[in-house]
């Protein structure tokens, strides 16, 4: 008789392993098998039938893979934490005895977790890096808003800032930038390295609100944030080499014979890198400018296609234009307006920057008072004193240029201007089931706002036109009965072939009778047929038949209550146009 398998042995009760296996298994505390599994990159798992991967057990339980827990049992950095974790003790003994020597030395000599071959081993190519970015920047620019906190080191924050300020650097001198968008959340950057789109969030800048830890795990996020600085710092520094930058950043005013004092001044240095408005020093002079580069045609060579090469080359041209946006333009930033945002948006595409130096005393390169600034940008109602050979305008003239790709009429950003609508970039726009704005359409077809602009006009003037048509009706009405009048006078003088005459004169063609065509009936056979072609659907793709039906009803309703409050916002606004324009008529006749 065959030897039978026994349960579980085999199958999903075999593949997976509970996390209280997983720690007897690697011999861990469950802090430090949590900070293992977010370096390593493991997560749990959810099995497609659970009670089989439990093994009969009832509830539920977090799983792991057991690969990946035989794969963390070969990690070298496990030694690391046990060592770790028996050097606090014996520091936590030595505060216990009050042995100020020991102590002294035990905090001193706290051994590091390295995990540069973990990044090594999770990037293996500098582009998988580049695509896990997103998470990295986000983390670490949250990180560096934060003040000192008992629950994070102070060096991983100030860490975060000096990574998150080199970055923003790179992306400066390679004029990578191309979408900004303002929202609750904070402001969202997309910059475009390598062909790879990076977003990321920067927090708006308000105070800092201290949290609960039963709300926030900061020790969860400070090994986060441990790991994507590790990961942040590789990528900086092989972008400064790739664009032949000095690492870490030289300002372009360095010299060598001011070493000594740049390194005594390093506070006053990191201020200057800080304020993102002096260009950082090159290895290599002869470097060919980003904004300048030369397309490679060969980079576009597709087998025989050449619709995809000549797409590829706009879209090459475009970029190039946009690098060079604010080229000329010289900007002075007022104090309320916020600063680094600004200054990143603007020196990404040629611009000259400066402010007030009482709010940011290092990187103010020409004042106030300078005649050849061109734009001034303002977030406050009015100003006492203003320059006539400058436009004072609001901060959302600059997202919304970076989002056009061209500059635009600054008009409708002046100070005390109702502010235009501030569309994300970031639609998805091979969806056809969302609401598209006209400001949206506007951005590639400047015409559509020109007619709403247009139709509000007709809207507005529509009782003009309503007594123009009735006097017209009025009129028509005049001339048939007048001409009814003079039939009826003649119809005894002429002969019935002048009658006949006249009568063919007015002919004309009636319209007859169409077919009719019952639309219900239609209606119904359609649905007919489509409740057919549902009742064939296998009954393994219903469910996910039903979800997607669900989801587009979703988004038609979504889509016609967006319209709905538009038509309302439409309404409202000719109706406040129109008392506008009574109150001036009613102003005018009382004047004359």
């Amino acid at each position: 008789m065959p030897m039978q398998k026994k349960k579980f042995q085999s199958g999903e009760g075999a593949r997976y392993v509970t996390r209280r296996a997983a720690l007897n298994k690697l011999q861990l505390s469950l802090k430090d098998f949590r900070t293992l599994c977010i370096i390593k990159g493991i997560y749990p798992r959810e099995p497609a039938h659970r009670r089989r991967a439990q093994r009969g057990k009832s509830g539920i339980h977090i799983l792991y893979l057991k690969k990946d827990i035989l794969f963390l049992l070969h990690e070298p950095m496990i030694w690391k934490l046990r060592d770790l974790q028996v050097h606090l003790n014996r520091l936590r003994r030595a505060k216990g005895m009050h042995q100020k020597d020991l102590i002294k030395r035990y905090a001193n000599t706290i051994p590091r977790v390295a995990i540069d071959h973990v990044v090594k081993e999770r990037y293996p190519t500098f582009i998988d890096a580049l695509r896990d970015m997103d998470d990295a920047l986000t983390l670490c620019c949250l990180f560096s808003t934060f003040p000192k906190l008992k629950s994070i080191p102070p060096n991983l924050i100030a860490l975060c800032r000096r990574l998150t300020v080199e970055f923003m650097h790179v992306c400066i001198a390679a004029r990578a930038l191309r979408k900004v968008f303002i929202s609750i959340k904070g402001i969202y950057f997309q910059v475009e390295i390598k062909g790879q789109a990076i977003t990321w969030v920067i927090p708006h800048n308000y105070p800092h609100e201290p949290q609960k830890k039963q709300e926030v795990d900061f020790y969860t996020m400070a090994t986060f944030a441990d790991f994507y600085s590790t990961a942040l710092g590789f990528v900086n520094y092989r972008l400064y080499h790739n664009l032949n930058l000095y690492y870490p950043p030289r300002l372009g005013s360095y010299n060598a014979e001011r070493l000594e004092e740049e390194i005594l001044e390093e506070n006053e240095t990191s201020d200057r890198v800080a304020a993102l408005n002096l260009p950082l020093q090159k290895t290599a002079e002869d470097v060919e400018d980003p904004a300048d580069a030369e397309l490679d045609l060969d980079t576009f060579a597709v087998d025989g296609d050449e619709s995809k090469a000549e797409e590829a080359r706009k879209e090459y041209e475009k970029v190039r234009k946009l690098k060079k946006l604010f080229e000329g333009l010289k900007v002075f930033l007022n104090r309320e307006v916020p600063r680094e945002p600004l200054v990143f948006a603007l020196r990404c595409f040629g611009a000259q920057v400066s402010w007030d130096e009482t709010t940011f005393p290092e990187g103010a390169t020409f004042p106030e008072t300078d005649e050849t600034i061109t734009h001034q940008i303002v977030d406050r109602p009015d100003l006492e004193k203003q320059y006539i050979s400058r436009y004072y305008i609001q901060p959302q003239w600059v997202f919304d240029c970076v989002n056009a790709r061209e500059l635009i009429p600054v008009e409708k950003y002046f100070i005390g201007t109702p502010l235009p609508p501030h569309l994300s970039p970031f639609t998805v726009e091979y969806r056809t089931q969302r609401y598209v704005p006209p400001e949206e359409k506007a951005l590639t077809d400047p015409s559509v706002i020109v007619n709403k602009d247009q139709e509000l006009l007709d809207e507005i003037s529509d009782n003009d036109i309503e007594d123009i048509e009735d006097d017209k009706k009025e009129s028509e009405d005049e001339t048939m009965d007048a001409d009814d009048e003079d039939l009826d006078e003649f119809d005894g003088e002429m002969t019935e072939e002048q009658l006949a005459e006249i009568k063919r004169k007015k002919m004309k063609v009636e319209l007859g009778m169409p077919e009719v065509i019952n639309k219900g009936k239609l209606r119904r056979e359609h649905n007919q047929m489509k409740l057919l072609k549902e009742k064939m659907i296998q009954k393994k793709y219903r469910n996910l038949y039903k979800s997607m039906k669900s989801g587009r009803m979703k988004r038609e309703k979504e889509i016609k209550l967006l319209k709905y409050k538009r038509r309302i916002h439409e309404r409202t606004s000719v109706e406040n146009k129109r008392a506008e324009i009574r109150a001036r008529r009613a102003q005018a006749a009382t004047l004359m």
